[in-house]
């Protein structure tokens, strides 16, 4: 089930979505990087480190400072268009 909870202002949206496709790239690089490859492996490890604990920061930021629902069982998601943000909860 998903329900709108609020919306987030462009400059907002834009700072999550950096972190957003910065999170991504980085996960392709896992794709094609091996352990073996250290210096490069370990700097891209490092660098998901300090992106996620970024991308989990925004997200605890924004939902205190518009107060959303939130559910033990569900997710916060964005909507890059329209900047508006749902509850994404598993049935």
């Amino acid at each position: 089930m998903k329900t709108k909870v609020g919306a987030v202002t462009k400059s907002e949206r834009d700072e999550i979505r950096r972190i957003y496709e910065r999170r991504n790239g980085l996960i392709e690089l896992f794709g094609i990087l091996t352990p073996e490859k250290t210096e490069i492996y370990d700097r891209v490890v490092e660098d998901m480190g300090r992106t996620t604990a970024r991308f989990q920061q925004w997200w605890d930021r924004m939902g205190e400072k518009y107060a959303w629902t939130q559910s033990d069982s569900g997710r916060w998601e964005i909507d890059f268009d329209t900047c508006e943000i749902f509850l994404v909860e598993e049935k």
